[in-house]
Order: structure tokens, then sequence, then C-alpha cells
């Protein structure tokens, strides 16, 4: 075989592994951005005091009393201050938040991740997660492999993943979802067999998938028939009722 015939074979090789990486490098990259409100929402007040580590962002409320906490993850490729204005509104209504940053902002690369913040703030002795799309669904499956550590479950826009079926748990579930959400692959009414038979469900008539956070439109959804801001409070009310229902 000719020199050239084989560094041709070894280099066409090279240049497809090196192309696929840097593929992936893009795409993993391109993450949806916060919006301006929500950078507003990241900053402390006499109400709420935000912190950013390497790890997570927490919103604790001023004199902190509480010893419940919310854990929420984000939806993929969505960066994490994006919800900054639902942490806040349920730290200003006097629980924990902890929004959990995920490796390159896809909560499957690391969806055990909420024990860390759990052992980290161990004078928090009942948690509640929660979580946006794959959030949601890595939320779920932090559920199913931690029964006895979760208090509670808010899934926005989300649902389990087969392997993750709940059904037979009896922690409260929340699930919240937009009547014009295009990005859904499967309708929230066919995985009800996933969730507890308890599970309370909120259709927001006129929100879409993107306006549970804030960072601008997503590719594929529909346009929504309410305001981003309204999604968002109402999604936080339902929250709040569910936390204070513990």
């Amino acid at each position: 075989m000719k020199r050239s015939r084989k560094i041709a074979l070894i280099t066409i090789p090279v240049v497809l592994v090196i192309g696929l990486l840097a593929g992936s490098l893009i795409f993993l990259s391109q993450s949806y951005k916060p919006m301006n409100e929500a950078i507003l929402a990241m900053e402390s007040d006499s109400e709420v005091t935000v912190e950013s580590s390497k790890d997570w962002i927490t919103f604790i409320p001023t004199n902190f009393t509480s010893e419940i906490g919310f854990i929420f993850y984000p939806g993929g490729n969505v960066e994490p201050e994006s919800y900054a204005i639902i942490a806040r509104g349920i730290a200003e209504g006097g629980f924990f938040v902890g929004i959990i940053k995920m490796p390159f902002d896809l909560a499957v690369f690391a969806p055990n991740k909420a024990s860390e913040l759990i052992a980290y703030y161990g004078n928090i002795s009942t948690w509640i997660i929660g979580g946006h799309s794959l959030g949601g669904s890595m939320a779920a499956q932090f559920v199913y492999n931690n029964p006895d550590t979760i208090a509670g479950l808010v899934l926005l826009a989300a649902y389990p993943a087969n392997a993750n079926n709940i059904s037979s748990y009896t922690l409260p579930v929340l699930s919240m979802y937009g009547s014009l959400d295009g990005v859904l692959s499967t309708p929230i009414n066919e995985t009800k067999s996933l969730l507890p038979a308890n599970t309370v469900y909120i259709e927001i008539i006129g929100g879409n998938h993107a306006y549970f956070g804030s960072y601008g439109e997503q590719k594929g959804d529909n346009q929504a028939n309410i305001s981003r801001s309204e999604q968002q409070q109402i999604t936080i009310n339902e929250i709040l009722a569910l936390i204070l229902s513990l």
C-alpha cells in the first residue's frame, strides 16, 4: 500500500472524529440565555438574598426560618438564571430555593446533582424538587431513585421517562403545562399513568412551553395568548400552594 494511501486512511477517520466533537461542542454551547427581567431578579434586596456559586444559585428569604427547601432543574439548553423570577417568587413566599447549574445546561448529564445541595444545606429537613421540560424529567428520575429524600415533585411542561414510573409513590405531585405548548413530544394526558393517581394537573390556558422561564422564544413552540409574567405568576402561586400543603 502506498504511503499516501496509508496516511489518507489514518487522516480521514481522525478528521471525522474531530468534526463530530466540534459539532457536539457547538451544539452543547448554544444555550438559551436569560432575559433582562431574569437578570434583574438575580439582585439581592431586603427580602431575598441571591448567591451564585459554581454548582447552584440560591434564593434565601431574609430571616429564613422554614425547614422546607425547593430544588429546581432548568430545561435543556437553558441557562439557570432564566428561572430567577419563579425562584425569587417562591423565596419571597418564605422558602429556600436552589437552582442547580447543570453541565452544558443539560440535566441529563447530572440528574443526581440535587443530592449535593441537600447535603450542603443540612439544616433543611424537607425538600421538594421540580424542573422544566428535560429538567423536570430528570427531577422525576431523582425522585424515582431517592423516594425517601423528596417530599414533593413539581413538573413544568414535563413528565417522567417510562423507566422512571412513580405511579406507586405517595408523594404529592404538581404537573403544570401550557395549553399552547408546541415543544412537548408527548401530550401530558398520555403520560398520566407514570405519575401517582393524586397528582394535581394544572393546564395554563393560553400558556406555552417557554414562558415558564425568561429566555425568549423557543424553537418549535407556539405563540402564547397570555403574558410571560402571567404564566410565571400562576406557576409561583401553585408551587407555593403545594409547599404550604406540606
